[in-house]
């Protein structure tokens, strides 16, 4: 492309978020282009994570992550049952293995239905390993409405959606820098190739922080600084002995960075342990120190002791983009248009980490309501 082409909409980035919000205006008559950086849609947070559809458990009431968590999941069980993405509504336990967490079982199912969640059942220890007689707790909750999904399958349908109203996806697209003027706002590929839109959606996931601070015309208060928290993954060996999702509760006053070290299944039946939290540098560090695993037996053998020396692999690890960091309360979703930063046309999505996937559709149809 020569000179400056002028296009309506441009999202950038073409993760789950990107792509469902790409969706959304696309479905709503907008000309909408996304651009990624890399060769394929969803290669970073959203193909790096535990592919849960969650409830809306755990999140400040009244904050943007319980409501559009809440909203995303009965949209997206809608949608995967409509579109035939591969899905599963296993349901979940939350389980408590010390008397402290046992003590503040009943406070999570309050907040719970504080947040619109109304389904949850508090379970006996006899209950819980009657369901799952590998497991040992002093006593549960079940979240029926917890689910998993297969992610690449769900972006593969955002993005079917996306192109059958008219609009297009773009890989080895990456932004190098955006400047705001009268006329819209400009866009410089890496490749060069200068784009001027009349909006531009900031999905960029882990560089979305990055992205906006290289924003000529966007002043720089209104960008947050972007944290790395890592969490790593370790497969089982063999087949689960477990139907359901089991997470332990967490102790009571302690801040959520993460939900503690989980076992999800996926879609094939295989288990898999994690994410734990750890804060790193860089958002590129996604080695797995199989020295981790250590810490791994004596976190699950709290709720699963029969796990075998020897049944842990290294899988992989993911990225959250962060906007709180070590010791701070984590943070809401940041979805910042412009009647706060007075940028017309500009939307920043800053801090979309879980429940971004379980929320997307619902982060779509605001996004969509704000341009």
């Amino acid at each position: 492309m020569q000179g400056e082409e002028l296009v309506d909409v441009v999202v950038v980035g073409a993760g789950v978020v990107g792509l469902a919000v790409a969706r959304a205006l696309a479905l709503a008559g907008r000309e909408v282009m996304v651009l990624e950086r890399e060769a394929a849609i969803g290669t970073g947070t959203s193909s790096r994570n535990s592919e849960v559809i969650h409830a809306g458990i755990y999140y400040p009431t009244g904050s943007l992550k319980a409501a559009l968590c809440v909203q995303g999941r009965d949209a997206l069980y809608a949608y995967c049952a409509e579109r035939g993405v591969a899905h599963q509504r296993c349901g979940k336990l939350i389980v408590a293995n010390t008397p402290s967490q046992l003590g503040a079982l009943p406070a999570i199912v309050e907040k719970a239905r504080a947040n619109g969640v109304d389904d949850l059942r508090l379970l006996s220890r006899e209950e819980a390993c009657a369901w799952e007689p590998a497991l040992e707790c002093l006593g549960a909750v079940h979240s029926p409405s917890t689910g998993i999904v297969d992610s690449h399958g769900l972006m593969l349908a955002y993005q079917g959606d996306l192109e059958h109203a008219g609009g297009m996806v773009a890989c080895h697209s990456g932004v190098e820098a955006m400047v705001v003027s009268e006329g819209g706002i400009g866009l410089q590929a890496t490749d060069g190739t200068r784009l001027r839109a009349r909006a531009v959606v900031n999905a960029a996931g882990l560089d979305a922080c990055a992205l906006a601070s290289r924003t000529h015309g966007l002043d720089p208060r209104h960008v947050p600084r972007a944290w790395y928290a890592k969490g790593n993954y370790f497969t089982l060996a063999g087949r689960s002995p477990f139907t359901r999702l089991i997470y332990p509760a967490p102790e009571p006053d302690r801040h959520l960075a993460g939900l503690g070290v989980h076992l999800t299944i996926d879609l094939g039946g295989q288990a898999k342990f994690g994410p734990d939290v750890q804060w790193v540098a860089s958002p590129d560090d996604l080695v797995v120190d199989p020295a981790r695993a250590e810490a791994f037996y004596g976190e699950v053998r709290r709720y699963w002791p029969g796990l075998a020396d020897g049944a842990l692999q290294p899988g992989y690890a993911g990225m959250r983009p962060k906007i709180s960091g070590p010791d701070q309360p984590a943070a809401d979703f940041l979805i910042q248009g412009p009647q706060v930063h007075g940028v017309p046309g500009l939307v920043n999505l800053f801090g979309i980490e879980s429940p971004g996937l379980t929320s997307s559709l619902a982060i779509g149809a605001r996004v969509a309501a704000l341009l």
